[in-house]
């Protein structure tokens, strides 16, 4: 059965993403659930048990091929949202940096959101008024930088903004309203035991920026409180 409204997200088995899952589904929505390894993702598993219209696909972000593979099995599916929530976190300090970790962090925190839109504005025109997140951080503010550091997650974060900006701009004509979130510092395996809020707390607001999200204010940088945050 094709219900009305159909969230696509990445990064689905864990923390935030797991919660968007949650939500989503308990809302109704038929929810689209992606990461590496599904047959690994238990707690995915079993909410997957506990809601019916929760579909669970393997996808890793990083492999392009199976982005456009999975974007051909799904031409027929109306979107009408698409989070991009998987990333990396790779630590990094001055004159302690592996170059070639640098360059995963792109291609899985900045150049995978673009290639998703590519592959899936079909689906997205076909729902009509659909929007398009991505998840970064406020560590990608150069405005917000006080700290200096972490030259590998700030630098692919920050291009992931650039990116996302282009893209509301790019994706305008197609009615798609395109932003960047902070989801907060969240108790998660990422975010660490001395996350401020957790994830629940996190993803309740986030849909709510999601939720006001419009053409009239894409293209924009939000914390999870609504706060528009300084590039």
């Amino acid at each position: 059965m094709q219900r009305d409204n159909t969230l696509f997200i990445t990064g689905a088995n864990r923390g935030i993403g797991l919660e968007y899952v949650r939500q989503y589904a308990v809302e109704g929505w038929h929810v689209i659930a992606c990461c590496r390894a599904p047959a690994q993702a238990s707690a995915l598993q079993q909410l997957a048990k506990q809601h019916s219209n929760i579909e669970i696909c393997a996808l890793d972000i990083a492999d392009f091929e199976q982005i456009e593979t999975l974007g051909r099995k799904l031409i027929d599916q109306p979107i009408q949202l698409l989070i991009n929530n998987a990333g990396i976190y790779p630590d990094s300090s001055f004159r302690n940096i592996d170059y070639a970790k640098w360059m995963d962090a792109f291609k899985v925190n900045t150049m995978s959101t673009l290639k998703l839109a590519e592959v899936f504005i079909p689906q997205l025109v076909k729902a009509g008024n659909a929007k398009l997140v991505a998840m970064t951080s406020k560590m990608g503010s150069i405005d917000d930088n006080t700290s200096g550091g972490e030259y590998l997650y700030r630098s692919s974060k920050t291009a992931l903004n650039m990116v996302m900006k282009s893209l509301a701009l790019d994706l305008n004509k197609y009615g798609v309203s395109v932003a960047v979130l902070h989801p907060g510092w969240v108790k998660t395996d990422m975010g660490g035991p001395n996350g401020l809020i957790d994830a629940e707390t996190s993803v309740q607001g986030l849909r709510k920026v999601i939720d006001m999200l419009s053409l009239d204010n894409s293209g924009k940088f939000y914390a999870y409180d609504g706060k528009e945050i300084a590039w």
